[in-house]
């Protein structure tokens, strides 16, 4: 996987991130989901290279970045904290200002990012989620069915670490074939899931869903009050087959707490980089246009 770019662990303060790092021209940083991590972008990264400098991270408490111990109020789970991480990732490589495309999780990290480093990002791309506190306040019997985990994860330590721990690799595969089978991670993304998935990570993939019900609403609610949003052009993409399409209007959601927003579904379920790679690299290509 990433054939020509390099593996890189930066020192962000407190944690290191581990990063590849590919390509050149205007710099676009990647950020994962849950239970992933970087080599998500496996399949769109070579093509974004053509024409970005590709920064694929793995975010703090995921795939070979650091995993500490979460704080009584989850503040160092926080997405504020995840987007700092990023910010100083950027900085390190020498990057004041560029483009952001989050999944899943690292959407919600690339929010926040977006919203609290607005000199920083100049355009931001999020893949199948709704704004956190959206969902939320949105919840019905069938969104709690069919995003469960979500409730289930920020249950207090140690029952659901416990719980998954019990078999790590049973967990990843109901959660991720339940939205598209197994065959988008194989062969060579899933060992390296699976490998990734320990209990360090286990702890702190809750630690990031205990951020999500509790001090990054505050923070969420804070931003609200203050009238803030999102000033840079967003692209909102999602999966046609999947739950925001069914349960959210997405479109409408990001452009509550955002200027400048366009989007649309495309043909696939949750995990649209490894299940749509072809149509998203154009999308994003065509969305990232021109300097940062």
């Amino acid at each position: 996987m990433f054939a020509g770019f390099e593996r890189q662990r930066i020192d962000v303060g407190e944690i290191a991130v581990n990063a590849v790092i590919g390509g050149r021209g205007a710099p676009l940083l990647l950020l994962h989901g849950y239970p992933q991590t970087h080599a998500i972008w496996r399949k769109v990264a070579p093509r974004l290279a053509e024409r970005f400098l590709v920064v694929a991270t793995d975010l703090r408490g995921y795939g070979d970045s650091s995993k500490p111990a979460g704080l009584p109020d989850h503040s160092n789970y926080s997405k504020r904290a995840m987007a700092l991480d990023q910010v100083e990732v950027m900085r390190a490589l020498g990057y004041e200002r560029f483009f952001v495309c989050g999944h899943d999780r690292g959407a919600r990290v690339a929010h926040r990012l977006a919203l609290e480093h607005r000199e920083r990002v100049a355009k931001l791309a999020v893949l199948d989620i709704a704004p956190t506190k959206a969902m939320y306040e949105q919840t019905t019997m069938a969104f709690a069915q069919a995003y469960y985990h979500w409730f289930f994860l920020i249950q207090p330590s140690p029952l659901p670490e416990t719980l998954i721990g019990a078999n790590p690799e049973a967990w990843l595969r109901h959660h991720m074939a339940r939205h598209a089978g197994l065959q988008p991670f194989l062969p060579d993304a899933w060992p390296q899931y699976v490998r990734c998935f320990d209990p360090a990570a286990i702890h702190a993939s809750c630690e990031d869903y205990r951020a999500a019900a509790s001090i990054d609403l505050e923070h969420d609610a804070q931003s609200i009050a203050a009238g803030r949003k999102v000033e840079c052009p967003v692209l909102a993409l999602w999966g046609a087959h999947g739950v925001i399409e069914r349960l959210f209007k997405p479109l409408d959601e990001w452009r509550r707490v955002a200027a400048d927003v366009r989007g649309q579904a495309l043909p696939c379920g949750h995990y649209i980089p490894e299940e749509a790679p072809d149509l998203l690299a154009a999308a994003l290509q065509n969305f990232f246009d021109g300097d940062p």
